[in-house]
């Protein structure tokens, strides 16, 4: 796609923009009643903003001009904060975290796939550097530690000599006897054919009779394989197939890939160069007008003195720095103005840095001649015009002290008037005391236990200790799954649908993801501090915590209660280790800290053979430190449990606070899984392998099972007989029978545990009648 099509997409997405803002306060002034039509306005919002968002965030990936780059980054932060933020009022609406947005996608004539909220590029490639540099750290930190981050990954158990010895010896045995089976296998045929040959004798065979006969077995066998290409190629126009080289790389491919370094390159350059004009246009314009306009602002205020003087009689008071200085006397708004700004103030904090946006894109860039900017770096127009505002302020600063003495001397000259000292007022002073002893008492608090030691000191200890981990390189692409077709159909008949996997993709994305990835979509979006994955065991719980950190290049703390027994004992100990942690984790944001088995934190009663552990070391601590987190620390706690009923629910739900269910693989995300997974380690799909058979009968397997039982079928020798032996779903299904699934009575038992927790106890009360006010306000009470 060419420079200009992607110029087309931007202005068309922009007008887009402009009318949802021009028509979501309406609706939103709008009083209503009716639950249903409030939800469908909510989600239709949405929907439309999650279009522009991934319009967006394309259009920013393959722009090359830095100014253009700099307003669309300022939108897309505002789309990102404004879709938490209708996310957060549907949750609060339908008093849960999964949507379903059917009926709204067919209106639209979107398909579900539409619905993806894509993981904005540049998260990674702003910081690319930083990242880098981190790993090669901690790589070297590991290296010198001893730790072998393999080793972490595929633990290997070491045997005893004489054990290894006779696995050796039984494995020889074993190839010499298949070898021998194999040579008197070969020598029965032999012998077999000698024996046919001689009771056959010379008995000559009618030559045309033969020939006849292997004619018709080769024109069966020409016939058969002429349908079987017909039909492939019929269900290949058909659309139930796909073409052939269909998984292969295209040459296309590659050249876009190219394409798309040489784009980054180009982006890089043309950053560096604008950077570099910011400064030295700025230089410039200080040499060649900062003259002038230091004189115009001394004439401009002068000439204020004297309108004053005639106005009043006397000469006005100077405003203070702090009000602004001569900035306040030449601003163009009015009181009336201010206060009708106030009163149509939005109460979304994302709306008017979207509208911002807007009104820049319409008076700059919408109706801009750019026939002269064919390689698109930067247009110094426009930065002189910016940097002249800036330069005009610092000037002001100090023509306003010039002046200010300037008024002191006419004052004195003219009016005989002396400036009134200020008086030292007590109660200023009592309060500057009141300040005073609470800073000392948050000082006293908020002590700094490392003060002495470097952050890179800490980084360090924390690696040796394994308390700051490598995440594993995880992509959230990589966490298949299909979407729910019917969740829309299913809750008009008041039946709630499990989760699919995307839907639990898409959670991880808004609150894991964003906010971690963008500084200034978490300090103004719903903070999220805590998140809890709860599911049974193969489902992808620890996946998801490694896909976060690689999406958003996060430092990945691991404070599971296994990990970090033994370490830093005593009170004390635990106290500078969630120091040194939270710290580092501050300092080098953002940052996760994962809690494994979170449910042993909080457990209802401790078992004895984990009582030496000390599991629910914790506990107490965990809602201390969340308090402590604010708005811009980009720190997220996530922890993950199997069995979250073991937990004392009322303090486990209060440090968690989002709870998302992750559900064992539905038919369609079974049925997706398998292909790719088959796919992804070697496997090639024919006509033989019927994948939906496969699916069906996988019933109640998470997507641990399908890995493992792919991985130990599809091995070497396995993948090079493909082409003579084709793949069949008996083998997978012979492979995956010694397997212990989840079944439905452990799913069940997730689902009602679920239904106890506060968001649970909500919805249950407004399906059973109860009115969603009501269960607000429950909620609230407990």
């Amino acid at each position: 796609m060419s420079n200009a099509m992607y110029n087309k997409m931007w202005h068309q997405t922009q007008e887009a923009l402009g009318a949802l803002l021009d028509k979501e306060p309406q609706k939103m002034i709008e009083p209503q009643r009716n639950q249903v039509f409030i939800f469908q306005t909510l989600a239709t919002f949405y929907v439309k903003y999650v279009q522009i968002f991934r319009n967006l965030e394309n259009v920013y990936d393959q722009f090359v001009h830095p100014q253009k780059r700099i307003l669309i980054r300022k939108v897309l932060d505002g789309v990102m904060g404004r879709i938490l933020e209708l996310k957060n009022e549907m949750v609060e609406l339908e008093l849960t975290e999964f949507h379903y947005f059917d009926d709204i996608l067919q209106d639209l004539k979107l398909a579900p796939q539409q619905l993806d909220i894509p993981i904005p590029k540049y998260f990674l490639k702003e910081k690319l550097e930083v990242i880098k540099g981190r790993e090669k750290i901690l790589a070297q930190i590991l290296a010198d530690s001893g730790i072998d981050t393999s080793d972490m990954k595929y633990p290997v158990k070491s045997i005893p000599f004489d054990e290894a010895v006779k696995l050796i010896q039984i494995a020889e045995r074993a190839r010499q006897g298949r070898l021998r089976a194999l040579f008197m296998k070969q020598i029965y045929l032999q012998e077999y054919r000698a024996k046919q040959s001689k009771m056959l004798g010379k008995k000559v065979t009618d030559t045309w009779a033969a020939a006849l006969r292997i004619q018709k077995v080769w024109r069966r066998f020409h016939q058969r394989k002429e349908t079987e290409k017909l039909r492939e190629e019929e269900m290949i126009f058909l659309g139930m197939n796909p073409p052939p080289l269909f998984n292969e790389v295209s040459a296309t491919v590659i050249q876009a890939e190219k394409v798309d370094r040489l784009r980054n390159e180009v982006q890089i350059k043309h950053e560096e160069d604008y950077r570099e004009a910011l400064v030295t246009i700025k230089n410039d314009l200080k040499l060649i007008e900062g003259v002038d306009i230091k004189e115009n602002l001394q004439d401009q205020i002068r000439h204020w003195f004297i309108e004053c003087r005639n106005l009043t009689g006397t000469f006005p008071d100077y405003p203070d720095v702090e009000e602004g200085g001569s900035a306040i006397i030449f601003s163009d708004k009015t009181i009336q103005q201010e206060e009708d700004e106030k009163w149509k103030m939005s109460p979304s904090l994302f709306l008017p840095a979207m509208k911002e946006g807007c009104n820049a894109y319409k008076e700059i860039w919408m109706k801009k001649d750019e026939s002269w900017n064919f390689s698109q770096d930067y247009d110094p127009e426009l930065i002189k015009e910016e940097k002249r505002k800036e330069l005009q302020s610092e000037i002001r600063i100090q023509v306003d002290e010039l002046m200010r003495q300037e008024l002191k001397n006419l004052k004195l000259a003219v009016d005989r008037e002396r400036e009134r000292p200020v008086k030292a007022g007590k109660k200023k002073d009592k309060k500057k005391g009141k300040k005073g002893k609470k800073k000392e008492k948050k000082a006293k608090k908020d002590k700094d236990l490392t003060a002495d030691r470097t952050i890179e000191s800490l980084y360090k200890e924390l690696v040796e200790e394994g308390l700051l981990i490598q995440a594993l390189k995880v992509n959230l692409s990589d966490y298949i799954g299909e979407y729910s077709y019917l969740g829309t159909t299913l809750r008009q008949v008041s039946i709630e649908p499990m989760p699919s996997l995307l839907d639990v993709r898409q959670l991880i994305t808004l609150y894991g993801i964003w906010p971690l990835g963008s500084a200034a979509v978490h300090e103004k979006a719903p903070l999220v501090k805590s998140l809890l994955l709860a599911g049974p065991s193969g489902v992808g719980k620890k996946m998801l915590v490694h896909a976060i950190c690689t999406e958003t290049g996060a430092n990945l703390f691991n404070l599971s209660s296994s990990n970090i027994a033994g370490k830093y004992p005593g009170k004390n100990g635990l106290q500078m280790m969630l120091h040194a942690v939270f710290k580092v984790a501050r300092q080098l944001q953002p940052s996760v800290v994962w809690i494994e088995d979170t449910e042993k934190t909080f457990y209802k009663k401790v078992p004895n053979a984990e009582k030496m552990n000390e599991p629910k070391r914790l506990k107490k601590h965990l809602p201390q430190i969340l308090k402590l987190l604010k708005p811009d620390d980009r720190i997220l706690i996530v922890g993950t449990t199997r069995r979250p009923f073991d937990a004392e629910l009322q303090s486990f739900c209060k440090v968690y606070q989002k709870i998302i269910l992750v559900p064992r693989p539905d038919y369609a995300s079974r049925y997706v899984l398998w292909k790719q997974i088959i796919e992804r380690n070697g496997g090639v799909l024919t006509s033989a392998l019927n994948v939906s058979c496969l699916a069906k009968v996988t019933d109640g397997f998470t997507q641990g099972h399908i890995v493992e039982v792919v991985k130990g079928v599809l091995t070497d020798q396995r993948i090079r007989r493909q082409i003579h032996k084709p793949l069949t779903a008996v083998e997978f299904i012979t492979a995956i029978t010694s397997m212990n699934p989840v079944y439905k009575e452990e799913e069940e038992s997730f689902k009602n545990w679920y239904a106890k927790t506060p968001l649970g106890k909500k919805r249950a009360l407004a399906i059973t009648g109860g009115s969603t006010e009501k269960a607000k306000d429950k909620g609230k009470r407990k």
